[in-house]
């Protein structure tokens, strides 16, 4: 979603990992081993569980917030998953700049889950340059207990690869809780979506 991020951390990725960036190091650099156990995410306030090693990203890009969070299996350009960690009214999912002609919208935390799909579309095409951005499915769909929302959907980049993603998420007590995944549609989509399905019904508030 952060495009100028993937850009910085995709040369770094290949070449410390190669074709898969889990390895038995616990440090990759710009990337560092999440093991599969209960792990803390973005702010700390949601917990997750992965059914196997991901990789996450350091917080070391200008356009990085508290309340978000990115892991990889296999370099950002392939797979990835973003957490968003209760976000709060009337902040940015991303960094940016006021002078810029395009913006991301402010998250508000009386937005329906139409409006917090259109949030999410207007960040694919102003941050992470997509050309083309299909909505595939909303749908209710319950998350860590509270009312939310499933959001589907695809987009064709300008590096000319067709990618899938699925968000799920709720507001709760004013704030965004979300879980979104986005892959290559060719093979690394349907390799990692049982992953993110599991991690989605690991996710739990931390009390």
């Amino acid at each position: 979603m952060r495009k100028a991020k993937l850009l910085a951390a995709a040369a770094v990725v290949t070449i410390a990992t190669g074709c898969n960036a889990v390895g038995e190091s616990t440090d990759l650099g710009v990337y560092q081993l999440v093991r599969a156990r209960d792990t803390s995410v973005g702010n700390g306030s949601m917990i997750v569980t992965p059914p196997r090693p991901w990789n996450r990203q350091r917080r070391l890009f200008f356009d990085s917030v508290r309340w978000v969070e990115d892991w990889t299996l296999n370099g950002p350009y392939l797979d990835g998953i973003t957490f968003v960690s209760g976000l709060p009214n009337s902040e940015f999912l991303v960094r940016q700049q006021r002078t810029e002609d395009r913006q991301v919208p402010k998250f508000r935390s009386n937005m329906t889950a139409p409006e917090i799909a259109a949030m999410l579309e207007s960040a694919y095409r102003v941050r992470g340059g997509a050309i083309e951005f299909n909505t595939l499915g909303l749908i209710p769909r319950t998350f860590m207990g509270y009312p939310g929302f499933q959001f589907d959907y695809e987009h064709l980049d300008g590096d000319e690869l067709w990618r899938k993603g699925r968000g799920v998420g709720a507001v709760i007590d004013g704030r965004l809780y979300l879980i979104l995944f986005d892959g290559a549609k060719s093979h690394y989509y349907g390799n990692a979506i049982p992953d993110f399905e599991a991690i989605v019904n690991s996710a739990r508030l931390r009390r």
